[in-house]
């Protein structure tokens, strides 16, 4: 079973220190992370996704919302939340090949950001699985490199993820 955690922390030192910490030390993976500052910039959003049984995922929510600088835990589910991750791929580009590649990039409505005399690179915003897809169509010309920012998302509607009135 494979949940998405976001977590609404204080912006101070440390924090991502203590939250990934506590993963490590019971022995949890996390398969993606990603923080970034939210639009008060007191607060960081942290991004989690983890696998693992019912009993266990549950168990590390609860420790997380234990944490002093954790102010909220929500879970985001796929049908009440937007998800996105970013990647920047690398692709081998032979003049002979450069058509078809810009042809797929547009496709997956991807951007491309960089161009040399062998190589395109692309931006593409979604979710895994149309990351999946791009990456499996662009083996054959071969992956020079990637570099993907983990999922993060929100949930879907007017409600912010911070329930508490004093942190509005």
């Amino acid at each position: 079973m494979r949940r998405v955690l976001s977590i609404l922390v204080d912006n101070q030192a440390g924090v991502l220190s203590r939250i990934s910490g506590l993963f490590s030390r019971r022995g949890y993976n996390i398969d993606s992370l990603s923080v970034g500052e939210t639009e008060d910039p007191a607060f960081s959003r942290i991004t989690v996704v983890v696998r693992g049984d019912e009993l266990t995922l549950t168990q590390i929510a609860r420790q997380v919302e234990k944490l002093a600088d954790c102010r909220e835990l929500t879970e985001l589910r796929a049908d009440a939340s937007v998800c996105r991750e970013l990647a920047l791929v690398k692709i081998n580009a032979e003049a002979s090949d450069r058509s078809d590649i810009v042809g797929i990039v547009e496709i997956f409505r991807a951007n491309i950001i960089d161009v040399s005399n062998t190589s395109i690179t692309a931006e593409l915003t979604g979710d895994e699985n149309k990351i999946a897809a791009f990456m499996e169509l662009m083996r054959p010309y071969g992956i020079i490199e990637m570099a993907r920012t983990g999922l993060t998302g929100l949930r879907r509607g007017p409600s912010p993820l911070r329930k508490d009135p004093g942190f509005e």
